[in-house]
C-alpha cells in the first residue's frame, strides 16, 4: 500500500525512489509486525484474561504443566494482525504471490480461530471435530494449490528442485497441485503438533521463515540466481517482505510466549503459521528445503505417527508421550531445555538448508 504512495512522492524527491528496493521494506515489515505486537500484544492478554480464554491442560500429561491451566490462549490472533498489517502497508499488492499466501494464512488461522473459540469460549472439550477441521484445511489448502498452478507463467513454476543438486528437477505437470495441497496441509498441522511448551514452536517458524525470505528474495531476483545457479522465478521476490512479516510477529509474539509463558498462540496462531510456511515454500519452490530447515517440526509430526501406529498395531508405546517433546519431559528434562535444544537443532537445520544456495 505504502509503495504506491512512495511511488506517487517519488516524482517529486527522487530519494522516496528506496521504498522500491525489497531488502529495505522487508526490514521495515520486520519492525512493523514487531512494534504492532508489543503495542497490541499487552491489551490482547489482558482482555484474554478477563473473559477468561485460558489453557486447558491434560492430566494425563506432565505434571509441570499443571500450572498453566488459565493461561490465556488465542494470542496467534496478535501474530496474525501484525502480519496482515505489515504485509499490507509494505508488500507490493499487485504480485499474486502476496495475496495467495496472505489469503491462505488467514483462511488457515480462521480454522484454528473456530476450533480454539468453541473450545475455550464455548467450553466444548472436543472442539471443531477433526473431519470438519481437516475438510476446511484440505478445502484451503487445495485451493491454494490450484491458484498457484493456474497462475503459473513459466514451467520452473511447477517443478520440483532438490537442493545440493544442480541439474536435477521433476517436472510435475498437474500432480504439482497433489505436492503443493500435502505440504501446506501438512505443515500447518505439524507447527500445530510442535505448539506445546512455551516458544518451542514460535522461534522456529521465525527461523524458517527468515531462511524462506532468503530463499524468496534470490529467486526472484535475476542476476543473484544467475550467479547462485538456481532458477529464477520472477515476482517471488515480494513474499520477502511477508516472510519479514512472519519473523517480527513471531519475535514480537515470543516476547510473550517466553518460558513461563503470558499468553499461547492455541490453534488460531499454529495452523495459521504452518500453513503460511508451507506456502511459502511451494511458491518459492523449497518443499525439500522446508522439509529440511522444518526438521523439528517434522520430526514431532512422525513421533505422533509411530506412537499411534505403534499402539494400535501392538498395544505398546514407543515414546511415553507423544509428541516427542513430552517424552523427554517426561524422562526428567526440564521445559526449558527442551525449548532451546530444539531451537539449537532449528538453528543447525536452516543454516544447513541454506547451504544449498551455494552447494549445488
Amino acid at each position: 500500500m505504502l509503495i504506491l504512495l512512495a511511488d506517487y512522492l517519488a516524482q517529486f524527491d527522487p530519494g522516496f525512489s528506496v521504498f522500491r528496493y525489497i531488502t529495505l521494506r522487508t526490514i521495515l515489515s520486520v519492525l512493523t509486525a514487531l512494534l504492532i505486537s508489543f503495542m497490541v500484544g499487552p491489551a490482547m492478554i489482558r482482555r484474554l484474561s478477563r473473559y477468561k480464554i485460558g489453557q486447558t491442560v491434560r492430566d494425563d500429561g506432565p505434571q509441570s504443566h499443571l500450572s498453566k491451566s488459565g493461561t490465556p490462549t488465542m494470542g496467534g490472533a496478535l501474530i496474525l494482525v501484525a502480519v496482515a498489517v505489515a504485509t499490507l502497508l509494505w508488500a507490493d499488492l499487485g504480485n499474486r504471490y502476496v495475496w495467495i499466501v496472505l489469503l491462505t494464512t488467514l483462511a488457515f488461522g480462521a480454522v484454528g480461530m473456530w476450533d480454539d473459540y468453541r473450545k475455550l469460549v464455548l467450553k466444548d472439550s472436543r472442539g471443531l471435530a477433526a473431519r470438519w477441521k481437516y475438510l476446511w484445511q484440505s478445502l484451503f489448502g487445495a485451493g491454494a494449490a490450484i491458484a498457484l498452478y493456474v497462475t503459473a507463467s513459466a514451467p520452473i513454476e511447477t517443478q520440483l528442485i532438490f537442493p545440493f543438486v544442480k541439474d536435477l528437477v521433476w517436472d510435475m505437470g498437474p500432480m504439482f497441485m497433489v505436492l503443493a495441497y500435502l505440504v501446506i496441509v501438512g505443515s500447518s498441522n505439524a507447527v500445530n503438533l510442535t505448539d506445546g511448551l512455551d516458544g518451542l514452536a514460535i522461534l522456529p517458524t521465525v527461523l524458517v521463515a527468515g531462511a524462506l525470505a532468503v530463499f524468496a528474495y534470490v529467486s526472484g531476483h535475476a542476476q543473484i540466481a544467475n550467479y547462485l545457479l538456481i532458477p529464477h522465478l520472477p515476482g517471488v521476490g515480494e513474499l520477502a517482505v511477508l516472510c519479514g512479516a512472519l519473523v517480527g510477529a513471531g519475535l514480537g509474539f515470543l516476547w510473550f510466549n517466553a518460558y513461563p509463558a503470558q499468553v499461547f498462540m492455541g490453534d488460531v496462531g499454529a495452523l495459521a503459521l504452518g500453513a503460511a510456511l508451507g506456502t511459502l515454500a511451494v511458491a518459492v519452490r523449497q518443499e525439500v528445503a522446508l522439509f529440511i530447515m522444518g526438521g523439528v517440526f517434522v520430526v514431532e509430526t512422525v513421533s505422533v505417527m509411530l506412537q499411534v501406529a505403534s499402539f494400535k498395531l501392538t498395544g505398546r508405546r514407543i515414546f511415553r508421550m507423544a509428541p516427542l517433546h513430552h517424552h523427554f519431559e517426561l524422562k526428567g528434562w526440564p521445559e526449558p531445555r527442551v525449548i532451546v535444544r530444539f531451537w539449537i537443532i532449528t538453528v543447525i537445520l536452516v543454516l544447513v538448508g541454506l547451504a544449498s544456495l551455494k552447494i549445488r
